[in-house]
């Protein structure tokens, strides 16, 4: 089923008067439904689904058609740990759009979880209090730890005292990571998973002994790991790439998710 946009606009808006029609959407995600336990046609009925039909006497308008009842478990959810969450897209990156909520302070829930999914996907994540003090991202490739001469590829992002978040973009600052043995851990864990996704190099931000992101498309900061630790990454990795080259010349019919780890 091709689902409609999130938001529809309506009409010339050229004129003094605009109609908003909040409970028009009907439209739910497979993923989502199957996580419903209220029947199709009583839903139908509980999300006034006429409510476009009356906005239709104005000429501009804007309509949102995704069923309410996505908002209501992302609500649901942010309950269930105690009102204080963090909420982002899916498809930010740089901080851009983080919020940090609190249910009991945040009148305006609904309204930031419309304004963030309307350019997709809501992650809803666990506010830790140990993010006050950063979080460390530790890069991983070819499911393993990136070392060189006993030193790991990782730095701690500290946020400033004015910002919940520690991405560098937005004022963090880099400062030096002790990597544990539970940090360690959780590369044990993922690694399967990255192998068997052909995730070559990748970065693995962790908040106290919680795995919170893997970064697979553009893991940022190798070189404030660099400068902290005092080694240069880079040779190593353009080692492997060489490597993975010499491989496929040998393997012609390899393809890039069996390359790129092995």
């Amino acid at each position: 089923m091709e689902h409609q946009a999130v938001v529809e606009f309506v009409g010339p808006w050229t004129g003094p008067l605009v109609a908003t029609s909040v409970h028009a959407g009907h439209d739910l995600r497979p993923e989502i439904a199957a996580a419903m336990t209220l029947p199709e046609a009583d839903r139908f009925r509980e999300e006034d689904p006429f409510t476009d039909l009356i906005a239709g006497a104005v000429e501009s308008r804007m309509l949102t058609h995704r069923s309410r009842f996505e908002v209501e478990l992302i609500t649901d959810f942010v309950g269930d740990l105690g009102g204080k969450a963090v909420l982002k897209p899916l498809q930010g990156s740089g901080g851009s759009g983080v919020f940090l909520i609190n249910s009991a302070e945040s009148p305006n829930l609904n309204q930031i979880i419309e304004a963030i999914s309307r350019d997709g996907y809501v992650v809803a994540q666990e506010y830790l209090p140990e993010a006050t003090e950063g979080d460390v991202r530790l890069f991983v490739m070819n499911g393993r730890p990136l070392e060189v001469d006993g030193k790991y590829a990782a730095f701690r992002r500290l946020p400033s005292a004015k910002d919940v978040r520690s991405n560098m973009s937005v004022g963090g600052k880099a400062a030096k990571a002790k990597v544990t043995d539970d940090m360690l851990h959780m590369v044990d864990v993922v690694r399967p998973k990255l192998v068997a996704d052909g995730m070559f190099l990748v970065g693995l931000d962790i908040v106290g002994d919680k795995l919170m992101e893997i970064n697979v498309f553009s893991p940022g900061g190798l070189g404030s790991a660099q400068s902290l630790v005092e080694v240069d990454f880079a040779p190593i990795i353009i080692e492997e790439l060489e490597r993975k080259v010499r491989i496929r010349k040998h393997n012609p019919g390899l393809d890039n998710r069996s390359l790129a780890t092995s």
